[in-house]
């Protein structure tokens, strides 16, 4: 019954494109932080249900890219989710091929990278999937098993992405890297800005503290339609048995106080994502997702379409 649902949404929304004509759209796959939710050895309530009785909806963060008519299909960041990841790319583009015309990756930690295994001998396959990433990104999987492997079969085809330098995937699209301060332990860190014929989207779902950042976020979102950005913690009472200097992100009520002052139509292209297991923005219902509501930013969602 899911399944026939989703594709009368995919058919409804393709209709609406007849009419409204966005040639290229963005529909989130994912929103859950690497490690997703439930997560592996979680005791907390936020687990409790999760692990007997799974929600579909929390999936890794991913992106998924459509251009409408040319009938290409991109991801961005590779997930332990990927194999239910790459089908709904495929209902929403509706295509034949299994795998997306590129892979767009941001970093090499577990959430963002490690769906690749899923391409190998062992599992799909696959024959030469395009797979974007940085120089040092490039080093670590021709250099590291098993991804050397992928590499040495020809399961995906490596091409470079360099720093602010934009690619041109289609004639509709074009994919802009920009590196951000992250750990960066076997790899370099990036956001992509993601443009299509009538918008653009910055993602951004990884970065230390914004001002650690050499730009200032609030004048990239001036320059883009939508920025989905990292909203790993709400506050710092969610990892109080853990040293933050280790996992350095933006909690969610700075980055609102960042950005206090901005119009409601700048606020209101916020839309935070890449919720650790514990954030309480993964319950809609909580206090917590009613005040960023309230204050006129917006929180990913599964399966949330918009069109570029």
């Amino acid at each position: 019954m899911k399944k026939l649902l989703n594709i009368i949404l995919i058919f409804m929304f393709v209709s609406c494109q007849a009419q409204t004509t966005p040639e290229v759209s963005l529909v989130i796959l994912g929103t859950v932080q690497d490690g997703g939710s439930p997560h592996i050895g979680c005791k907390k309530d936020c687990c409790s249900t999760l692990f007997d009785h799974p929600n579909p909806d929390r999936k890794v963060v991913s992106l998924g890219v459509i251009d409408h008519t040319n009938k290409k299909t991109f991801l961005f960041d590779a997930t332990p989710d990927l194999p239910s990841q790459f089908k709904l790319l495929k209902e929403w583009g509706q295509k034949d091929e299994e795998a997306p015309d590129g892979i767009f990756l941001t970093h090499a930690h577990i959430g963002h990278y490690t769906g690749l295994m899923f391409l190998g001998r062992e599992a799909m396959g696959s024959s030469s999937v395009p797979v974007y990433a940085m120089p040092k990104m490039q080093s670590f999987l021709k250099n590291n098993g098993p991804w050397s492997q992928l590499v040495s079969l020809k399961n995906i085809e490596l091409k470079e992405v360099k720093n602010e330098e934009a690619v041109a995937v289609t004639n509709k699209l074009k994919v802009i890297p920009v590196t951000v301060p992250h750990r960066d332990e076997f790899s370099e860190t990036v956001g992509y800005t993601i443009i299509g014929p009538q918008k653009s989207a910055l993602f951004i779902p990884d970065i230390d503290k914004w001002s650690k950042w050499e730009k200032s976020i609030i004048d990239e979102i001036k320059k883009v339609d939508y920025a989905f950005l990292d909203a790993s913690f709400f506050d710092g009472n969610e990892i109080n048995n853990r040293d933050i200097s280790e996992i350095p992100h933006p909690f969610v009520i700075e980055s609102m106080a960042l950005f206090k002052l901005l119009p409601a139509s700048e606020k209101n292209k916020v839309h935070f994502i890449h919720f650790n297991h514990t954030n309480p923005l993964l319950n809609t219902s909580s206090d917590e997702a009613k005040l960023v509501l309230k204050n006129g930013f917006n929180i990913s969602k599964f399966n949330d379409v918009f069109g570029l």
